[in-house]
Protein backbone atom coordinates (compact mmCIF):
# COMPACT_ATOMS: atom_id res chain seq x y z
CA UNK A 1 0.00 0.00 0.00
CA UNK A 2 2.76 2.34 0.82
CA UNK A 3 4.29 1.72 -2.64
CA UNK A 4 0.87 1.56 -4.46
CA UNK A 5 -0.02 5.33 -3.41
CA UNK A 6 3.03 7.29 -4.81
CA UNK A 7 2.78 5.92 -8.04
CA UNK A 8 -0.88 6.24 -8.68
CA UNK A 9 -0.11 9.98 -7.25
CA UNK A 10 2.61 9.99 -10.19
CA UNK A 11 -0.17 8.86 -12.38
CA UNK A 12 -2.23 11.49 -11.53
CA UNK A 13 -0.05 14.28 -11.04
CA UNK A 14 1.41 13.22 -14.76
CA UNK A 15 -2.26 13.34 -16.07
CA UNK A 16 -3.07 16.44 -15.18
CA UNK A 17 0.25 18.17 -15.69
CA UNK A 18 -0.73 17.25 -19.51
CA UNK A 19 -3.63 20.01 -19.17
CA UNK A 20 -1.31 22.75 -17.95
CA UNK A 21 -1.85 25.72 -20.32
CA UNK A 22 1.51 25.91 -22.51
CA UNK A 23 1.19 22.28 -22.93
CA UNK A 24 -2.86 22.67 -24.25
CA UNK A 25 -1.47 26.12 -26.53
CA UNK A 26 1.03 23.56 -28.11
CA UNK A 27 -1.16 20.39 -28.94
CA UNK A 28 -3.93 22.81 -29.87
CA UNK A 29 -1.61 24.18 -32.60
CA UNK A 30 -0.75 21.07 -33.77
CA UNK A 31 -3.61 19.24 -34.09
CA UNK A 32 -5.46 22.09 -36.30
CA UNK A 33 -3.76 20.36 -39.36
CA UNK A 34 -5.68 17.21 -38.51
CA UNK A 35 -8.88 16.17 -39.59
CA UNK A 36 -9.03 12.59 -38.18
CA UNK A 37 -9.29 11.82 -34.20
CA UNK A 38 -6.74 9.20 -34.79
CA UNK A 39 -4.19 10.66 -36.40
CA UNK A 40 -4.65 13.79 -33.68
CA UNK A 41 -4.57 11.21 -30.75
CA UNK A 42 -1.10 9.82 -32.21
CA UNK A 43 0.04 13.37 -31.89
CA UNK A 44 -1.06 13.67 -28.68
CA UNK A 45 1.01 9.91 -27.60
CA UNK A 46 3.95 11.32 -29.53
CA UNK A 47 3.86 14.49 -27.84
CA UNK A 48 3.51 12.88 -24.50
CA UNK A 49 6.14 10.25 -25.46
CA UNK A 50 8.39 13.31 -26.27
CA UNK A 51 7.99 15.09 -22.84
CA UNK A 52 8.39 11.72 -21.22
CA UNK A 53 11.67 11.47 -22.78
CA UNK A 54 13.09 14.57 -21.84
CA UNK A 55 12.21 14.87 -18.09
CA UNK A 56 13.35 11.21 -17.37
CA UNK A 57 16.63 12.00 -19.15
CA UNK A 58 16.66 14.86 -17.09
CA UNK A 59 15.74 13.25 -13.62
CA UNK A 60 18.55 10.54 -14.92
CA UNK A 61 21.58 13.02 -14.86
CA UNK A 62 20.26 15.15 -11.40
CA UNK A 63 18.87 11.83 -9.64
CA UNK A 64 21.66 9.56 -10.51
CA UNK A 65 24.62 11.47 -12.09
CA UNK A 66 23.98 14.31 -9.31
CA UNK A 67 24.46 16.74 -11.99
CA UNK A 68 23.49 19.85 -9.67
CA UNK A 69 25.26 22.09 -12.14
CA UNK A 70 21.78 22.18 -14.40
CA UNK A 71 19.56 24.21 -11.40
CA UNK A 72 20.99 27.29 -12.60
CA UNK A 73 19.94 26.79 -16.16
CA UNK A 74 16.33 25.59 -15.88
CA UNK A 75 15.40 29.36 -16.10
CA UNK A 76 16.65 29.70 -19.69
CA UNK A 77 15.26 26.01 -20.48
CA UNK A 78 12.04 27.60 -20.01
CA UNK A 79 12.43 30.45 -22.30
CA UNK A 80 13.92 27.75 -25.08
CA UNK A 81 10.00 26.44 -25.02
CA UNK A 82 8.54 29.88 -24.88
CA UNK A 83 10.54 30.29 -28.05
CA UNK A 84 9.41 27.38 -29.88
CA UNK A 85 5.56 28.29 -29.12
CA UNK A 86 6.48 31.72 -30.63
CA UNK A 87 7.57 29.26 -33.83
CA UNK A 88 4.78 26.90 -33.30
CA UNK A 89 1.95 29.39 -33.70
CA UNK A 90 3.98 31.73 -36.50
CA UNK A 91 4.34 29.03 -38.56
CA UNK A 92 0.89 27.60 -38.65
CA UNK A 93 -0.24 30.98 -39.02
CA UNK A 94 2.26 31.19 -42.28
CA UNK A 95 0.87 27.62 -43.42
CA UNK A 96 -2.94 29.39 -42.58
CA UNK A 97 -2.53 32.12 -44.83
CA UNK A 98 -0.88 30.06 -47.42
CA UNK A 99 -3.82 27.63 -47.80
CA UNK A 100 -6.64 30.64 -47.47
CA UNK A 101 -4.24 32.21 -50.71
CA UNK A 102 -4.42 29.29 -52.72
CA UNK A 103 -7.95 27.62 -51.65
CA UNK A 104 -11.06 28.16 -49.42
CA UNK A 105 -10.69 25.05 -48.13
CA UNK A 106 -8.39 24.24 -45.36
CA UNK A 107 -5.92 21.59 -45.98
CA UNK A 108 -5.17 18.50 -44.01
CA UNK A 109 -1.73 17.90 -43.25
CA UNK A 110 -1.64 13.57 -42.28
CA UNK A 111 2.65 12.86 -42.64
CA UNK A 112 4.15 11.85 -39.29
CA UNK A 113 4.24 12.60 -36.03
CA UNK A 114 7.82 13.78 -35.66
CA UNK A 115 7.00 17.20 -35.00
CA UNK A 116 4.60 16.45 -32.04
CA UNK A 117 7.15 14.26 -30.88
CA UNK A 118 10.01 17.39 -31.36
CA UNK A 119 7.78 19.88 -29.58
CA UNK A 120 7.23 17.42 -27.00
CA UNK A 121 10.87 16.75 -26.18
CA UNK A 122 11.29 20.51 -25.82
CA UNK A 123 8.38 21.11 -23.96
CA UNK A 124 10.12 18.33 -21.57
CA UNK A 125 12.20 21.06 -20.60
CA UNK A 126 9.76 23.36 -18.72
CA UNK A 127 9.27 22.57 -15.29
CA UNK A 128 12.02 19.64 -15.55
CA UNK A 129 13.84 20.90 -12.58
CA UNK A 130 10.78 20.96 -10.19
CA UNK A 131 9.54 17.82 -11.06
CA UNK A 132 13.19 16.24 -10.75
CA UNK A 133 13.37 18.12 -7.22
CA UNK A 134 9.94 16.96 -6.10
CA UNK A 135 10.67 13.70 -6.85
CA UNK A 136 13.99 14.01 -4.80
CA UNK A 137 12.14 15.80 -1.97
CA UNK A 138 9.07 12.84 -1.34
CA UNK A 139 10.88 9.59 -2.07
CA UNK A 140 14.27 7.65 -0.94
CA UNK A 141 16.20 5.61 -3.13
CA UNK A 142 17.15 6.50 -6.92
CA UNK A 143 15.00 3.97 -8.58
CA UNK A 144 12.04 4.25 -6.58
CA UNK A 145 12.44 7.98 -7.93
CA UNK A 146 12.74 6.65 -11.20
CA UNK A 147 10.21 4.13 -11.20
CA UNK A 148 7.91 7.46 -9.85
CA UNK A 149 8.83 9.68 -13.48
CA UNK A 150 8.33 6.90 -15.37
CA UNK A 151 4.74 6.71 -13.99
CA UNK A 152 4.49 10.28 -14.39
CA UNK A 153 5.82 10.00 -17.92
CA UNK A 154 2.75 7.26 -18.68
CA UNK A 155 0.02 9.84 -16.73
CA UNK A 156 1.22 12.77 -19.23
CA UNK A 157 0.66 10.74 -22.21
CA UNK A 158 -2.91 9.34 -21.50
CA UNK A 159 -3.76 12.97 -20.50
CA UNK A 160 -2.11 14.50 -23.80
CA UNK A 161 -4.09 11.81 -25.89
CA UNK A 162 -7.20 13.19 -24.35
CA UNK A 163 -6.44 16.98 -24.80
CA UNK A 164 -5.15 16.30 -28.08
CA UNK A 165 -8.48 13.92 -29.33
CA UNK A 166 -10.95 16.95 -28.13
CA UNK A 167 -9.11 19.97 -29.64
CA UNK A 168 -9.07 18.46 -32.97
CA UNK A 169 -13.01 17.83 -32.84
CA UNK A 170 -13.38 21.23 -34.65
CA UNK A 171 -11.32 19.89 -37.37
CA UNK A 172 -12.84 16.41 -38.54
CA UNK A 173 -14.15 15.63 -41.60
CA UNK A 174 -17.66 16.03 -40.21
CA UNK A 175 -17.00 20.17 -39.72
CA UNK A 176 -15.49 20.43 -42.93
CA UNK A 177 -18.26 22.14 -44.71
CA UNK A 178 -17.02 25.14 -42.15
CA UNK A 179 -14.21 26.02 -43.48
CA UNK A 180 -14.60 29.46 -42.11
CA UNK A 181 -14.76 28.35 -38.61
CA UNK A 182 -12.17 25.92 -38.85
CA UNK A 183 -9.61 29.00 -40.11
CA UNK A 184 -10.82 31.33 -37.34
CA UNK A 185 -10.14 28.80 -34.76
CA UNK A 186 -6.38 28.05 -36.08
CA UNK A 187 -5.88 31.70 -35.87
CA UNK A 188 -6.63 31.89 -32.64
CA UNK A 189 -4.88 29.06 -31.40
CA UNK A 190 -2.11 30.47 -33.10
CA UNK A 191 -2.52 33.47 -31.45
CA UNK A 192 -2.63 31.78 -28.08
CA UNK A 193 0.76 30.49 -28.60
CA UNK A 194 2.84 32.95 -29.83
CA UNK A 195 1.37 35.45 -26.89
CA UNK A 196 1.91 32.39 -24.40
CA UNK A 197 5.18 31.60 -25.69
CA UNK A 198 6.19 35.51 -25.36
CA UNK A 199 4.92 35.39 -22.07
CA UNK A 200 7.03 32.61 -21.06
CA UNK A 201 10.12 34.56 -22.58
CA UNK A 202 9.61 37.74 -20.67
CA UNK A 203 9.42 35.63 -17.00
CA UNK A 204 12.11 33.56 -17.49
CA UNK A 205 14.53 35.73 -19.32
CA UNK A 206 13.21 39.79 -19.70
CA UNK A 207 12.17 39.97 -16.06
CA UNK A 208 14.70 38.06 -14.52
Amino acid sequence: METAFPLLFAAVVGFSHAFEADHLVAVSNIVTKRDRLIHAIKDGIYWGLGHSSTIFAIGLLIIVGKATFLNGYFGYLEALVGFMLIGLGAFRFYRLFGEKAADSKPHYHQEGHGLAYGVGLIHGLAGSGAMVLLVMSEIKGNWDSMIYLLIFGLGSVAGMLLAAGLFSLPFSKRMADKPALQQALTAVSSLLCIGYGCLVVYENILSA
